[in-house]
């Protein structure tokens, strides 16, 4: 017994030692873990928002957003392309997008006057161009012949985006109405969802020919597989592409970045690659 009780002071003695070796805490000192002790400080500032934007732009935003990034790495851009009818009837409803790109001006105007987009915000970014494309196997010479190689008898479906939803779509049709071969090929057209959808037909051989983009067209993912001849400017409406931020947006600041990056000079270059024009020209 007496062993027992000299081997519980010894522990009690070093456990005291050890004890009185830690530096005393300051009363009112912050315990809490510094940023590096938990997580990067980077993290702690960082947001996102949610974008919603017409199918158009699809391979340009991403670049777009690349070159974004590294000017606010802080800010997580996550984008949903579609067609910009569909956005706006989601957008009606109250979908979870920050701010709206669409391939028209008409949809963001419409968002305001109910209420759901922000005045103040309202932007135009580009101008869109439309025109013929053709796989590269295919026998249909678009260069050659122009808006005629619609009527060629080979051709069996024609690709358009679906008017309903999508500017591009309306811009099709008015084209064809302008060149006055609607009612002829009219039975032959099949309509997409949206204008990439609309590019997907004739790439997969859905579709012979497809009225679609020129920011499709001219991607690299579709720019060697076949060949685009742009329609006139004056067989259809002008395209001004515009965008709001939604009165809903979470982080307002961080749109107003992105949207101050796709009007800028740096934007504007990027987008002009993918054939899109500047909207005061």
């Amino acid at each position: 017994m007496h062993y027992i009780k000299s081997l519980f002071g010894v522990v009690v003695l070093f456990a005291c030692v050890a004890g009185c070796q830690r530096e005393p805490v300051p009363s009112g000192a912050d315990t809490s873990p510094k940023p590096s002790e938990s997580q990067p400080a980077s993290k702690l500032t960082e947001t996102k928002i949610s974008v919603a934007a017409a199918s158009d732009l699809k391979f340009v935003f991403e670049e777009v957003v690349s070159e974004f990034k590294k000017r606010h790495p802080e800010i997580q851009v996550e984008t949903t392309f579609g067609s910009s009818g569909n956005f706006f009837a989601q957008l009606t409803n109250k979908a979870p997008f920050d701010i709206f790109f669409s391939a028209d001006l008409g949809y963001p105007d419409k968002l305001i006057e109910q209420g759901d987009g922000l005045k103040e915000s309202l932007f135009s970014y580009a101008v869109g161009h439309i025109g013929i494309w053709v796989r590269n196997d295919s026998p249909l010479n678009p260069e050659r012949d122009g808006i005629a190689v619609l009527k060629n008898p080979a051709v069996r479906k024609i690709a358009i985006a679906n008017p309903r939803f999508a500017p591009y779509g309306r811009a099709a049709e008015a084209a064809l109405k302008h060149f006055e071969i609607y009612e002829s090929i009219q039975g032959r057209l099949v309509l997409g969802d949206n204008i990439a959808q609309t590019a997907q037909f004739v790439e997969t051989g859905a579709a012979d020919v497809g009225l679609i983009s020129a920011s499709l067209a001219t991607a690299s993912t579709l720019k060697d597989k076949g060949r685009f001849w742009m329609l006139s400017t004056d067989s259809y409406p002008k395209m001004v592409q515009g965008g709001v931020i939604l009165s809903w947006a979470k982080d307002r600041e961080a749109c107003e970045k992105l949207r101050s990056f796709v009007i800028s000079e740096a934007g504007q270059a990027i987008l002009k690659k993918y054939g899109f024009a500047q909207p005061k020209e």
